[in-house]
């Protein structure tokens, strides 16, 4: 989606501090972090919600959450412990329509 303010952080449009990325997902600091660490992990296609993903491509889920291990171990965060949200809607918080 060409007006997707993630979509071009993808693409390299917009520069982004990036955490961690593979073909499949790309994590990043937030902008504007409502938490002294406030990491967004996303997949690399566009989908507004997770209810928008296709039941061939579930795998994106898991790819999501191993990039989700993956982030957490390399940041340090399992002895403090980390929060997860997926936020869907604007009722939600989620002011990007990209998962």
């Amino acid at each position: 989606m060409e007006n997707c303010i993630f979509c071009r952080i993808i693409k390299g449009q917009i520069p982004s501090n990036k955490v961690f990325e593979d073909e499949h997902t790309l994590a990043f600091n937030d902008i504007n972090p409502q938490a002294p660490v406030h990491i967004l992990v996303i997949p690399r296609e566009h989908y507004i919600g997770v209810h928008e993903i296709p039941e061939d491509r579930v795998d994106i889920i898991s790819q999501l959450f191993s990039t989700v291990t993956k982030v957490v171990i390399q940041e340090g965060l399992l002895e403090a412990g980390y929060r997860l949200v997926i936020n869907f809607g604007r009722s939600s918080g989620q002011e990007v329509p990209h998962i």
